[in-house]
């Protein structure tokens, strides 16, 4: 009988005692999304080396191609320890799509997500995996403020104010019954989030929110802890953060019918039309003849929604550099198709002057429609 057939891995003599053979599977993989945090890494490791002594386990660090040198040190522990992995991911961002992929990679049928600053109690990590291991329930989340729990001391006044406005805005459109939906550290069944994954939005922070609400029929318990400071690096949390989390409650309230990119697309848009306006009211003013002044206005609205749309709309695929400019181009030509078929829609509708804002209006609804379609396939697509 062959070593397939008998189920020992190929080269491996567990009579020699090969470290293949004697490594046992994953019992709880962690997975840790992380930008510019390679002085934590270390530390991180060996913290989760002490709390998960008694555990098989892995960790999956996914890292956003940090210019710190964070993979190369993720790298490093990995050549001496087989519990480390690493994933780097490149022209791609946000915590979410982050933690999906690490989640999706990892190969044992519990996984937790933590981040990688030390702000999470690691030591928590060992009872929430008895939890669910045991079968009390299907995800357990380590909740800042139930009782015995605390983010005093981790972050400023104004921080927890808006942490605590979100869960209650959480709690009231998502009905969710959890004390800490923004929390980012939790632990569940795989099988919970490889079956909603195709649901779950890669943008955004708040991916534990995400999956509750398209689990609604998940058993949960939190438990406590004390969410502790950053000892390196710098937060990631900034004002796109609060309008993608704005942008997920309403595409979860509405039973996933609008998504959060094209919410977003429809915000940029929006302004986008304000724009278009301005510009078309201010070159009739100033004598233009209405084609003309229609099509610059339309063109001074296109790069105002590019810029918008490259830094807002699509973060995680966002084209810097070089690749800025002949994204630019590629959204041009794509929209002229757009801007010429506005410009006739609107010629057509421009019977009286003082109405001038109904052909505008229908001009931009136009082009609105062309360039969400064409240039999500083409011009923002994964590289």
């Amino acid at each position: 009988m062959n070593q397939a057939t008998t189920g020992t891995p190929l080269g491996a003599n567990p009579a020699r005692g090969d470290a293949v053979a004697m490594r046992g599977c994953a019992e709880l993989s962690i997975v840790v999304p992380t930008l510019n945090e390679r002085a934590n890494v270390g530390l991180l490791v060996a913290r989760l080396r002490e709390a998960l002594a008694r555990i098989e386990w892995e960790v999956v660090f996914v890292d956003d191609d940090s210019k710190d040198g964070t993979i190369a040190a993720v790298r490093d522990i990995a050549a001496i320890d087989y519990r480390v992995r690493a994933i780097r991911r490149i022209a791609r961002r946000g915590l979410a799509g982050a933690c999906l992929e690490g989640i999706l990679s990892s190969s044992a049928p519990i996984v937790a997500v933590m981040d990688g600053d030390l702000q999470h109690d690691e030591t928590r990590l060992s009872a929430m995996f008895e939890i669910v291991r045991g079968g009390g329930a299907d995800m357990v989340i380590a909740s800042r403020y139930q009782e015995d729990g605390s983010a005093d001391g981790a972050m400023t006044q104004l921080r927890t104010s808006g942490s605590r406005l979100a869960t209650r805005l959480a709690q009231s459109l998502l009905k969710t019954p959890i004390h800490d939906p923004m929390s980012g550290f939790f632990m569940a069944r795989r099988e919970i989030v490889d079956a909603v994954a195709p649901r779950l939005s890669r943008q955004g922070f708040k991916i534990l929110l995400d999956i509750v609400a398209s689990s609604p029929a998940m058993r949960i318990k939190e438990i406590p802890y004390a969410f502790g400071p950053r000892l390196h690096g710098q937060s990631k949390l900034d004002s796109m953060v609060v309008a993608e989390y704005i942008g997920l409650l309403i595409a979860k309230a509405s039973g996933d019918l609008i998504s959060t990119r094209f919410l977003a697309f429809g915000m940029v848009g929006s302004a986008g039309v304000a724009v278009h306006l301005t510009a078309l009211h201010a070159l009739l003013s100033r004598g233009l003849p209405f084609a003309a002044a229609q099509t610059a206005a339309m063109f001074t609205a296109m790069a105002f929604n590019y810029s918008l749309n490259n830094a807002f709309t699509y973060r995680d695929l966002r084209r810097r550099g070089w690749h800025f400019l002949t994204g630019f181009g590629l959204f041009a030509a794509l929209c002229s198709f757009g801007v010429v078929a506005g410009v006739g829609v609107s010629s057509l509708l421009y019977t009286n002057p003082s109405r001038w804002w109904v052909a505008g209006l229908a001009a931009a609804a136009v082009g609105t429609a062309w360039n969400y379609v064409t240039n999500s396939a083409i011009t923002w697509r994964p590289r």
